[in-house]
């Protein structure tokens, strides 16, 4: 009956000629998106919950064939209703049920001879719209059959009670090491004012988060870009229209590619997505990047999730040696790890022949190797070799077939720099070769991943953001851990899976565990971020020593410790101040917190899938008066009551565990 509904409401609709301004509400009816066409601009705005959420933004694309972002007229418009349940692993969520009512306006404009289709998606809670192009109209071959599309007008124009939580842009040469720039590593700010400019001048990355002053919270990304299309970003703010859909820098890509995007024709752009609430909730619930996409391929294997141990990331390149890596692998075979990651320069070091070695030995001990590449051998100068092994169908061909005889079961490629349509076709690329050869796939140095997980089923996580190497490089983004692992659950990490790249339990950063600056987070912390960070394929950054000098139930916890979720639920939390977040595997929780702060935090928290249970906890022993010794981990157990409210503690810069699991 449903199903004829919806056909008869299209049919309806499609029938029609609606006036402009036209409004679309979620299936709730909180959500409302209008769009209007008053001045000749074709301009979308949004409510939630009657408050004002987005002011008048402009829609529209300008293109080699025509210019639709001005002279704007609307001149049809049929509505719809949509659902979709699907299934998917390696993302915040295992299953789905999507629904958004549709609505696609036809727009014509002044001196262009075919319409432009603007398809707006509007569930509880978030909005996604893309464009379509049409196709030829008669078979001339003097008609064009694609397009480059030079500039997108479209727009996200903020009440100016705003404040961002926002991360720049930069080009390939303002600082960028051996053209590996950009690659979505640089640092966030937290409620900044909207008027403050860029650091480099070059607006922002992908995820945008937007504090809409007492009103609510509101995320801007994009999903749904592979080989069809270029990454884009956000301008620097503008007062008289809000922050626009910018294409990448000409620096990018070591100066070659186009910074344009072209597609065939008829076509459609990447979808543009708005995650709307009065609270934090639907930020991290959403799963909009996922919604409104589809599987490029079929997975050839059943992709194996886990934990990897990794030897770079606290020995670096010294490490990358045979012996060392056989340690490695002992490791992850001790603690019931699924991998290990060989990284750079693997090819001289330890060398081929030693690697098919290598691999049978962790393959003996219950591991698979992952190996590291450089993306390719012409784009950058990062001396990192494996080099041009992955840059051309041919190299890969090669390449992969050999890791798959030897039994490789995942690759980590890094060293990409940019977003423009080349080098979104090489990620594209990459993922299509791995999976025909059974390779799962980690990308660093990179872009943000949009919609990937779902779009292509062998693809695990992109590094895109100033990750844990820089716990270990400096003492700066050591004490800034905190900071920014509060602040991922919100933004990078709630529209895509993020490698972090590792629990560290070293107390200190180095190998001998004493020398060099310390880690300012607690172990709880660490511990909780391995849930808190998602990602299907997750480093626990453990060494040998850590298996005597860690306590017994901190060695079975992160022994147990899932990498995949079949729901996701916000519980509390500020970006860059605490988080806290409940993510049920199975039949089990695993509810965790982070104190991105220097003083403690007393919540309570609303837990009802624990109510009236005693069950396990994980916190930090207060700290006596005074003390500059490290928090004290401890495992205990803490009562819920019957109306699933819990008081706990969280420390300075420290961490929770509620679990029914242990």
């Amino acid at each position: 009956m449903k199903r004829i509904f919806n056909l008869l409401l299209f049919m309806w609709s499609s029938i029609m000629s609606f006036a402009a301004p036209q409004s679309l509400s979620s299936p709730d009816g909180k959500l409302v998106v209008t769009i209007d066409d008053t001045n000749s601009l074709l301009t979308y705005s949004v409510t939630y919950d009657g408050k004002e959420m987005l002011r008048p933004s402009l829609l529209g694309l300008r293109t080699d064939m025509g210019d639709y972002t001005r002279d704007i007229k609307i001149t049809g418009s049929k509505e719809r209703s949509f659902s979709s349940i699907y299934s998917m692993k390696g993302t915040k969520v295992s299953s789905k049920c999507y629904e958004a009512n549709v609505v696609e306006v036809e727009v014509t404009a002044e001196g262009v001879d075919r319409p432009m289709m603007v398809e707006m998606q509007v569930s509880n809670n978030n909005i996604a719209y893309r464009y379509h192009l049409k196709g030829a109209k008669t078979t001339s071959r003097d008609e064009p059959r694609r397009t480059t599309i030079l500039e997108e007008s479209s727009s996200f124009n903020f009440p100016s009670a705003t404040t961002t939580f926002i991360c720049p842009q930069i080009d390939g040469n303002h600082k960028g090491w051996m053209s590996t720039k950009p690659s979505y590593e640089e640092e966030y700010k937290a409620d900044a004012p909207m008027t403050e400019k860029s650091k480099y001048g070059k607006g922002y990355t992908f995820p945008c988060l937007f504090h809409v002053g007492n009103d609510g919270w509101v995320l801007v990304s994009e999903t749904g870009v592979g080989s069809n299309y270029c990454g884009g970003h956000l301008s620097d703010y503008d007062v008289t229209k809000g922050y626009t859909l910018s294409f990448p820098d000409a620096t990018e890509l070591h100066g070659l590619g186009s910074t344009t995007p072209a597609i065939s024709l008829p076509g459609t752009t990447p979808w543009r997505t708005i995650t709307v609430g009065s609270t934090l909730k639907p930020i991290v619930e959403t799963t909009i990047s996922y919604d409104v996409v589809d599987e490029m391929y079929p997975a050839r294997d059943s992709y194996r999730p886990g934990r990897y141990t990794w030897s770079w990331l606290i020995w670096q390149d010294n490490s990358i040696n045979y012996h060392d890596q056989v340690e490695f692998i002992d490791v992850a075979s001790a603690m019931g790890f699924e991998y290990c990651l060989v990284d750079n320069f693997w090819d001289e070091t330890i060398g081929r022949e030693n690697i098919e070695k290598l691999s049978r030995y962790a393959q003996s001990k219950g591991v698979s190797l992952m190996l590291w590449y450089n993306s390719n051998g012409y784009a950058n100068d990062a001396p990192q070799t494996p080099r041009n092994c992955m840059n051309t169908s041919i190299a890969r061909e090669k390449e992969m077939a050999w890791l798959e005889r030897i039994g490789i079961k995942g690759i980590k490629v890094d060293f990409f720099g940019g977003d423009k349509q080349e080098t979104m076709q090489l990620y594209e690329d990459l993922l299509s070769d791995a999976n025909r050869h059974g390779l799962q796939v980690i990308f660093h140095g990179c872009t943000l991943p949009r919609g990937w997980e779902k779009m292509y089923p062998n693809f695990v996580a992109s590094e895109a953001v100033l990750a844990s190497e820089n716990v270990y490089f400096n003492e700066h983004h050591a004490k800034q851990e905190g900071f920014e692992l509060t602040m991922h659950p919100f933004c990078r990490n709630t529209v895509a899976s993020m490698d972090w790249g590792g629990t560290i339990m070293n107390r200190f950063m180095s190998k001998d565990n004493k020398s060099r600056h310390k880690r300012y987070t607690s172990d709880t912390f660490e511990m909780a971020a391995a849930i808190i960070n998602q990602t299907s394929i997750q480093c626990i950054c453990m060494q040998k020593s850590n298996l005597t000098e860690l306590a017994q139930f901190e060695i079975d916890f992160l022994r147990s410790v899932p990498t995949t979720w079949d729901e996701t639920l916000y519980i509390d939390g500020y970006p860059t101040k605490h988080a806290v977040l409940a993510r049920r595997h199975g039949n089990n929780w695993y509810v965790a917190g982070l104190n991105g702060e220097d003083t403690p935090k007393a919540l309570t928290l609303n837990l009802p899938m624990f109510a009236g249970k005693e069950i396990t906890y994980y916190t930090d022993a207060a700290p006596k008066k005074g003390s500059t010794e490290p928090l004290t981990p401890v495992k205990k157990t803490i009562k819920v009551d019957k109306k699933g409210m819990a008081k706990v503690i969280l420390q300075s810069l420290g961490g929770i565990i509620i679990t029914d699991a242990l």
